[in-house]
């Protein structure tokens, strides 16, 4: 682990503790003072790499929008159905969010970044562009006849995105033994499984 570390700059350290302090605290706890405690590192030091906490907070906020952007095309690219590009894209974000609770946590603060002038145009956009990916694969599944039309791909998008948002919130409320990837996978089987012609 520590050879590991030797790869990783100070810069990436500090936006990895930011996460993983807004996964354990909140976006309220993110403070430069907060960050130099969990980094074991003078705030100065912090300052030295990043404005201030603004600062910090857009770099998370770019992160969380750029792993965003490379799942979506991943899932594109994936040789299939539009379910089975679905299913992929499900899977990869359970994946990651069981793995890294801190940005699982992004989700639950969309409400909060939206009001905050300095992440308000990323998280928006990345909002707009996710739920567009999104309905487009639920409206290619259901032009492929994949898929019953009883809900439209608005609503399958809505619903699709709403098992994210509880799921996570569930997981931080409730123990659970199932990974968040093995219930988010039953879910979307339920669904494929009553839409199904």
């Amino acid at each position: 682990m520590v050879l590991a570390d030797n790869y990783i700059s100070r810069r990436d350290k500090i936006i990895a503790s930011a996460i993983d302090l807004i996964g354990d605290a909140g976006l309220h706890a993110l403070s430069t003072k907060n960050l130099a405690l969990r980094e074991n590192v003078s705030e100065t030091l912090v300052y030295k790499y990043f404005g201030g906490i603004d600062e910090v907070l857009v770099e998370v906020v770019k992160q969380y929008v750029a792993f965003d952007d490379n799942i979506q095309k991943t899932a594109l690219r994936i040789d299939g159905t539009y379910m089975d590009k679905i299913n992929y894209y499900a899977d990869i974000y359970a994946t990651y969010y069981d793995n890294y609770l801190g940005m699982g946590a992004i989700i639950l603060h969309y409400e909060e970044l939206l009001h905050r002038p300095e992440t308000r145009d990323i998280i928006s956009e990345c909002m707009i562009k996710r739920n567009s990916f999104v309905n487009k694969l639920w409206s290619g599944a259901l032009a492929n006849k994949e898929l019953r039309p009883l809900f439209t791909p608005e609503q399958l998008t809505f619903i699709f995105n709403g098992m994210f948002t509880e799921g996570i919130l569930q997981r931080r409320t409730e123990y659970s033994r199932k990974s968040f990837k093995v219930t988010i996978k039953e879910m979307l089987e339920n669904i494929q499984k009553s839409l199904k012609y």
